[in-house]
C-alpha cells in the first residue's frame, strides 16, 4: 500500500487551486472580450446615430503661456507638409460633444496648477472626467478614436509632474479610445522638451504614413476603423497594468521578482553624471542652451555673464541704472551667480526658463573658491575679447580687468547654494563689493546671510492670486514664504532693496496692495523697473503692450511714495532703464540731500572688522545729476550718450 506524504498535500491543493484559477480567468477573460465585441457592434450606431465620423486628425493644445501651443503649431506645420489634413483646435473653443464623432486626435498638454490642466482646457478635461463617471456614458464612448497624447511639465513637480497628459490619456483610454502612442513627456527642466517632441511628432507621422505614402496606407486603416482589433491588445494591456500594481504592493515577495526596471522618477535623479544619488545641475541641452545666449558655464552649477552697461562704460558710452542710483562702475561690475536654479518659473524671465529649477539643494556642490577664481577668469577673458572694439577706452579696459562689483543675480537663485556665505567672503577678501538678489523663497536662508553690500528681495506681485500668476512658484506655500522673507529683510543692519518689476495688466494696479507690503521688511530702498521684453518665447506670453513706459513707472512711484506717507520719497531715476528709485527719508536724506550712493571702501573696511555695522555708515551722497527729476534723467555727464539710428517699416527701405 502506498502511503501519500502529508507534506504534498499542501502542495496539491495549491496546484489544484491555481488551476482552476486559471480556468476560470481564461473564460473570464473570453467572455468580457465576447461582450465587448458584442456592445460595441451593437453600439455603433446608437451612440450617435446621426453622427458621421470626423476623416481629419484633430490637434488640441492645452497651454496657458503658450508652449504647447507653439508647439502644436510647429507639428501642425508638420503634419500639412506630409500630406495629412489637421484641424489645430483650441479646447476652450471646441465642443466635448463632438468628441465622439473624432478618428483621430492629438493632445499636446501642459500641466498648470496642482496637476491640473490650464484653464483653456478646463472644460474640456471635466468633460471627460464627468463622462468616465458616468455610468449611463459607457465605456466604448470614443470607440472610434485613435488618440496620443504629449505633456510638457516640470520634474521639480513630482508627482504632478506631466500629470494633466496623463489624465488625458486615462479619460481617454476609459471612454474606449485607443492610444496609438504611450504618453510622451517632457521636462523643462532637463531642457528636453523640444527635443521629445520633434522625436514623438516623428512616430505619429511614422504612424499616419504606415512607413509609405499617406494615401491608402495605415493613416486610412485607422481613420475607418472600429476598433474591434485592438480590443484583445487593450485587455492584455490592463492586465498587465493590474499585475504591475500588484507586485508593487505588499502583497508579493519582492525577492521573487527579477529584473525589475527602476521607476522614471527613480532613473531621472541618476542622469547626468550622477554620483552617489546626486546629479549635475547644468544637462548638456540646458549648457548648449545658455552658452548660446553668452553665458560662461562655471563647474557643475554657475555662471557669468558680461553686461550690456559693462561694454557700453568700457566705451565711455553710459553705465547701468546702478551706477546712477550706488555709483556702481558698471565696467568693473561682474554678474554671475553660484546657482543656475530657481524656485519660480516667472514670466518674465530673461532666460526663457533655460535654466533648471528645484525647490531644495539637489545637485553635486563645487567649492566656492573655485567659483570665484573661475569667475573672474572668465569675466577678464570677457573683458579681454572687447580690446580692439571700436570706442573702447584704454584705462577703461585696464580697469575692467580688475572687477570690484559683482551683481549676484544674473539668474536663478544665488542664495540656494550652500555655501553661499563662504562665496561671499571669498570676494570680499578681494575687495569685490556684494550685491545679491533674491526671489523671497527661502526665508530662513536669508536669516542666516552673512552681511552684503546690498541685499534685494524681488516683489514681483502684491497679492497671493497676482506673485502665483507671475512668479509661477514651486512651493505650494509660496505666500507664506514670501511674506517670511520679507520680514527677515527687516532684521538685516547693512542695505536693503525692494525690487519690483512691473508688468502692465499683470501687477502694476496693485498700488494699495504693495503699500500694504512696506511695513513688513521696512526696506532702506525700493526699486521699480519697468519689465524689459526679451521678444517672443514660447514660455512666456508677454508682448510689448505689458511693457510700462518710464512714465508709467514715474506715475507708480510717485503715488507709491505719497502713500508710505513721507516714509519714502522719489530719490533718483535712469530713464534708459525706465527704472525709478525710492529711498528712506530718515536714513537717506540728509540736510536735504540724497545719499544713496555707497561708500565701496568704507564697506570694505567694515566688513574687515569684524563688527556690527549698519547702512548709514557707508553712505555717499548721490550727485545731482542722478537725483529724480534732474536734466541728465540719470545719465552720467561724464560719459557720452550714444544713440543707435533705428530704421523700421517703410523708413528702413533705402531709397
Amino acid at each position: 500500500m502506498t502511503v501519500t506524504s502529508s507534506s504534498s498535500l499542501p502542495s496539491r491543493l495549491a496546484l489544484l487551486a491555481f488551476l482552476s484559477f486559471s480556468s476560470a480567468f481564461c473564460l473570464w477573460k473570453s467572455l468580457r472580450l465576447r461582450s465587448l465585441r458584442h456592445r460595441l457592434s451593437s453600439s455603433s450606431s446608437s451612440l450617435n446615430p446621426n453622427s458621421t465620423p470626423n476623416p481629419n486628425l484633430k490637434l488640441f493644445f492645452a497651454s496657458h503661456t503658450g508652449t504647447s501651443q507653439t508647439l502644436a503649431r510647429r507639428l501642425a506645420d508638420r503634419l500639412l507638409s506630409n500630406g495629412v489634413s489637421v484641424d489645430l483646435v483650441d479646447p476652450k473653443s471646441y465642443e466635448p460633444e463632438e468628441l465622439p464623432k473624432e478618428t483621430l486626435v492629438l493632445i499636446v498638454a501642459s500641466t498648470w496648477e496642482d496637476g491640473k490642466p490650464p484653464p483653456n482646457a478646463e472644460f474640456l478635461a471635466r468633460w471627460l472626467a464627468e463622462s468616465v463617471d458616468d455610468f449611463r456614458v459607457g465605456s466604448l464612448l470614443l470607440s472610434r478614436c485613435r488618440f496620443a497624447v504629449f505633456g510638457v511639465g516640470s520634474g521639480s513637480y513630482g508627482s504632478k509632474y506631466n500629470a494633466a497628459a496623463k489624465d488625458f490619456s486615462r479619460w481617454m483610454r476609459s471612454l474606449g479610445a485607443t492610444e496609438m502612442l504611450p504618453v510622451c513627456e517632457g521636462d523643462v527642466d532637463l531642457g528636453d522638451v523640444d527635443v521629445a517632441f520633434e522625436s514623438w511628432g516623428g512616430k505619429v507621422i511614422g504612424l499616419l504614413k504606415g512607413g509609405g505614402g499617406v494615401d491608402g496606407g495605415a493613416f486610412e486603416s485607422i481613420v475607418e476603423s472600429d476598433g474591434l482589433d485592438v480590443l484583445e491588445e487593450d485587455l492584455e494591456s490592463e492586465e498587465e497594468e493590474e499585475v504591475v500594481e500588484a507586485l508593487e504592493s505588499n502583497e508579493v515577495d519582492m525577492e521573487d521578482i527579477a529584473g525589475k526596471a527602476p521607476s522614471k522618477k527613480s532613473s531621472r535623479a541618476v542622469v547626468n553624471g550622477g554620483k552617489n544619488g546626486l546629479r549635475e545641475m547644468v544637462t548638456p541641452i540646458i549648457r548648449t542652451s545658455l552658452e548660446k545666449q553668452g553665458y560662461k558655464i562655471i563647474g557643475s552649477h554657475s555662471g557669468v555673464k558680461l553686461c550690456r552697461w559693462t561694454k557700453s562704460q568700457l566705451r565711455g558710452r553710459g553705465g547701468c541704472y546702478k551706477h546712477s542710483f550706488y555709483g556702481i562702475e558698471s565696467h568693473r561690475c561682474m554678474e554671475a551667480t553660484p546657482s543656475l536654479a530657481c524656485a519660480n518659473k516667472c514670466v518674465f524671465c530673461w532666460r526663457h526658463h533655460t535654466n533648471p529649477v528645484g525647490k531644495s539643494w539637489q545637485w553635486k556642490m563645487d567649492d566656492p573658491l573655485d567659483i570665484v577664481n573661475a569667475a573672474i577668469e572668465q569675466h577678464t577673458k570677457m573683458i579681454k575679447q572687447m580690446k580692439g572694439v571700436p570706442g573702447v577706452k584704454q584705462e577703461l579696459l585696464a580697469e575692467g580687468l580688475s572687477p570690484r562689483h559683482c551683481a549676484l543675480s544674473l539668474v536663478g537663485e544665488p542664495i540656494m547654494y550652500p555655501e553661499i556665505n563662504t562665496l561671499i567672503d571669498e570676494l570680499h577678501q578681494r575687495h569685490i563689493s556684494t550685491f545679491l538678489v533674491t526671489n523671497a523663497q527661502f526665508p530662513d536662508r536669508i536669516k542666516m546671510l552673512k552681511p552684503v553690500t546690498q541685499l534685494y528681495v524681488s516683489v514681483d506681485a502684491a497679492t497671493k492670486e497676482s506673485l502665483k500668476a507671475v512668479d509661477r512658484p514651486l512651493f505650494g506655500d509660496f505666500w507664506e514664504r514670501f511674506v517670511d522673507s520679507l520680514k527677515a529683510l527687516h532684521y538685516k543692519e547693512q542695505r536693503t532693496v525692494y525690487r519690483l518689476t512691473l508688468v502692465k495688466g499683470w501687477n502694476a494696479e496693485e498700488i494699495d496692495a504693495y503699500t500694504s507690503l512696506l511695513s513688513l521688511g521696512k526696506p532702506d530702498f525700493i526699486e521699480i523697473k519697468g519689465v524689459t521684453y526679451c521678444g517672443s518665447s514660447a514660455t512666456s506670453k508677454l508682448t510689448m503692450e505689458n511693457v510700462p513706459w518710464h512714465s508709467d513707472v514715474k506715475t507708480f512711484s510717485e503715488a507709491l511714495a505719497t502713500k508710505s506717507n513721507g516714509e519714502y520719497e522719489v530719490a533718483c531715476e535712469h530713464v534708459h532703464s525706465c527704472c525709478v528709485l525710492l529711498a528712506k527719508v530718515s536714513k537717506f536724506k540728509v540736510d536735504g540731500k540724497w545719499y544713496t550712493w555707497i561708500n565701496y571702501e568704507r564697506f570694505q573696511e567694515l566688513v574687515a572688522s569684524g563688527k556690527s555695522f549698519r547702512s548709514e555708515d557707508y553712505m555717499a551722497i548721490t550727485p545731482s545729476w542722478a537725483v529724480y527729476g534732474a536734466e541728465e534723467g540719470g545719465f552720467d555727464p561724464d560719459q557720452s550718450r550714444f544713440k543707435k539710428e533705428r530704421r523700421h517699416g517703410a523708413a528702413s527701405i533705402r531709397s
